[in-house]
This record gives C-alpha cells, structure tokens and sequence, in this order.
C-alpha cells in the first residue's frame, strides 16, 4: 500500500468517526432546551400512550420517527415533538410522575432503536380511537393502546375509513 493509499484510509476512518460521534450527540443532549433524543420520546410516549399497551407505545413513537424522516417536519425527535400543536399540551414541560416511566423508558428505547409496530406502515398522525371525524382523507392503517393511527390520502386512495379492530398484544 503507498503512502497516498494509507493517508486515505486513515482519513476515511475519521471522518466515519465524525460522523458516528455526530450521530450519537444526537441522542446525547442535542435536542430541544438540552433534552436528549430519548427524553423527548420518552415524553410523547408518555402523554400520549403512558396508560397504554406497549403495542399503543411502540406505535406513537413510530408516528413520531415517521415524522422525523419525512419532508416538511423537523428531522430531530425533538423537533417533531416539540412542534406546536402537534402531541399532547406541554409535552416537553410538564411534570411525568408514574409508575409507568419504566415501561415508557423501555419502549422509547426499543423504538429508537428501531422497532417498529406491525401495521404502523407511514402513518403520521393518529387521535383517540372512539373519536370520529367526517374528513374523507383519513386511512386507518392501526389501532393500538386506545389510539387509532392513520395516514391522509386523497379522498380516491381511502381503503379504510373506519379505524380496524384493535392489535394489542396479538404479535
């Protein structure tokens, strides 16, 4: 190997490095007012789905990294949470007192680790399950942990307009 060869694999590796510590401060204390990537999921969980099954968890966390990967949203966890309107009122300020936070911590990590509910597909959006709206854009995709998980489509392209029978605990 010359020398030239070497200077470029060594420089290779640094930047992979760079990249891989990038990455990690990402989940490390980079996200909205010094919360980590995984506080703030552990707080959408937690108002969203904390008196759920950990399928209605697994699945607000995937609308969540659904978000994070789409066009026209933050591409930060806590981006997305953060965003006015979106969860539950005072997502990342109000007090979590629970019994619930180990099974909230649990399933945020298995979520940011990838973990993906069987049914979430793209969904970006979901409400409480016995809520009906008249919007004809809505396609139910899921029903998890007492919400109902759907993507919004062109009126044509709606195959479920109602929201399917539950999934908790049927993996």
């Amino acid at each position: 190997m010359t020398v030239t060869e070497t200077r470029m694999r060594v420089r290779a590796r640094a930047g992979l490095g760079a990249m891989l510590a990038l990455a990690l401060a990402g989940l490390a204390g980079c996200g909205r007012g010094g919360m980590s990537e995984l506080e703030c999921m552990e707080r959408v969980i937690y108002f969203e789905a904390n008196r759920s099954s950990r399928d209605g968890m697994i699945a607000v966390g995937n609308v969540v990294m659904n978000r994070v990967r789409a066009q026209g949203y933050p591409n930060t966890v806590c981006g997305v949470v953060g965003q006015k309107g979106q969860f539950a009122p005072g997502v990342l300020t109000r007090r979590m007192d629970s019994k619930s936070l180990p099974a909230v911590r649990e399933a945020a990590i298995a979520v940011l680790r990838g973990e993906r509910q069987p049914g979430i597909g793209n969904a970006m959006f979901f409400h409480q399950k016995d809520h009906r709206f008249s919007y004809d854009n809505m396609h139910y995709v899921l029903v998890a942990g007492g919400n109902a998980f759907y993507e919004k489509r062109k009126s044509h392209l709606v195959t479920q307009p109602v929201p399917p029978a539950p999934v908790d605990g049927l993996r």
